[in-house]
């Protein structure tokens, strides 16, 4: 009698190639949040010392301890939710070979590291200012708790509400030099928070059946892609008037900006006129990732000049 139940690890192709160590790791913290995460809150820093008119060659140790604390946080975070997400990730390709799927690295020594990560981070952060170690706190306990816990599988508004983590890194950037934050943190803050809908919708329509299986109610799961492309026109939309927050940083900003917003736009709106939803949506991913690399760099080249 054959017993129709696999384990994970069962579920993982035979053909993959047992990644090292640290490919391993790398994914467990999942570096390229990580990365993108660092990028944000760097801007944060780096602006925040413009507009104080203070020399961040100065403040390096302050600088280090805030990014390697972030660093730290994000990893510890990415870490638990991989551990959060062990039973349904083996349904998912992009998923199915993560080391708590594989059993690679084992469930206890990862809780272990990433409280360990979180604390140390948050060490760090509060050695800043207690306003950076909160800020770090919420960006935690948003990430595991409100989605990875509780939103992630019941609502689905869940990107909605993993958007509010992905957002806190420029403000724990920003509150490291001035912890009342300004304007500028909290439009790092909103931008951050409204363009993270529209790229990660693009993501889940790619997705879509992937996320059906395992039992996540994204959006163009639940309501479908004409509904997923009216809600992405709409943030892209709410995105327009919030670089004029940082008006600070110059005109040929807010034009570089205004001109990134209506290429998505039109992008956008393209979206109800196209044949192929997948390869539509793959391009408003792209343009996702490329639009938030040209502006948050710009943003640093440009706050030099002010």
């Amino acid at each position: 009698m054959s017993n129709s139940r696999t384990t994970a690890a069962e579920t993982v192709p035979k053909t993959v190639i047992a990644p090292t160590f640290m490919k391993d790791f790398l994914a467990l913290i999942k570096i390229g949040i990580v990365n993108s995460n660092l990028i944000t809150a760097f801007t944060g820093l780096f602006l925040a010392f413009q507009f104080a008119n203070i020399n961040f060659v100065h403040e390096l140790d302050l600088m280090i301890a805030t990014l390697f604390g972030t660093a730290l946080i994000i990893a510890g975070s990415a870490a638990l939710n991989n551990l959060i997400d062990r039973d349904i990730d083996p349904i998912m390709t992009r998923t199915r070979t993560r080391p708590t799927v594989t059993g690679r690295f084992k469930a206890p020594a990862v809780l272990a590291m990433a409280l360990g990560f979180i604390a140390i981070g948050e060490v760090l952060l509060f050695s800043a200012n207690a306003t950076t170690g909160l800020l770090g706190l919420a960006g935690v306990f948003s990430y595991v708790v409100l989605y990875s816990m509780w939103s992630k599988r019941r609502h689905v508004s869940n990107t909605i509400v993993g958007s509010l983590s992905g957002a806190i890194p420029p403000l724990i950037g920003y509150a490291a030099v001035e912890p009342s934050l300004g304007l500028g943190a909290w439009a790092l803050f909103l931008i951050m928070f409204v363009w993270q809908p529209p790229h990660f919708y693009a993501l889940a329509m790619k997705k879509t059946d992937e996320y059906g299986a395992a039992g996540i109610p994204m959006l163009p799961v639940v309501k479908g892609f004409a509904r997923t492309k009216k809600s992405m026109l709409a943030w892209v939309v709410l995105l327009f008037p919030l670089p004029f927050m940082l008006s600070e940083l110059g005109t040929a900003f807010l034009v570089l900006a205004t001109l990134l917003n209506i290429g998505w736009l039109l992008l956008a709106l393209k979206g109800f006129n196209v044949k192929d939803d997948l390869k539509w949506a793959m391009s408003m991913f792209i343009y996702s990732l490329n639009y938030m690399t040209i502006l948050f760099v710009s943003m640093i080249i440009f706050s030099i000049f002010i």
